[in-house]
């Protein structure tokens, strides 16, 4: 299964993605963003799964992402 970075503008919006995102069965973990992802202050969500219906879910519930970064 892929896994996936999606940063966020502020530990709020990974937090309430995340509530978003684990009811709709997908297993996720909030971090800090990796620098070579986005700069600034933000968090982010490892998740696994299949990442443009999580992102689909996202755009549906109003949460704007910043950055998305497959992990290798």
């Amino acid at each position: 299964m892929n896994s996936y970075t999606i940063a966020f503008t502020s530990v709020t919006i990974a937090m309430k993605a995340q509530s978003v995102l684990r009811s709709k069965g997908f297993f996720t973990e909030v971090i800090r963003t990796p620098r070579n992802l986005a700069s600034g202050c933000g968090y982010s969500l490892v998740l696994s799964g299949e990442i443009e219906e999580a992102i689909d879910y996202l755009e549906k519930s109003g949460i704007k992402h910043k950055a998305v970064m497959e992990n290798k």
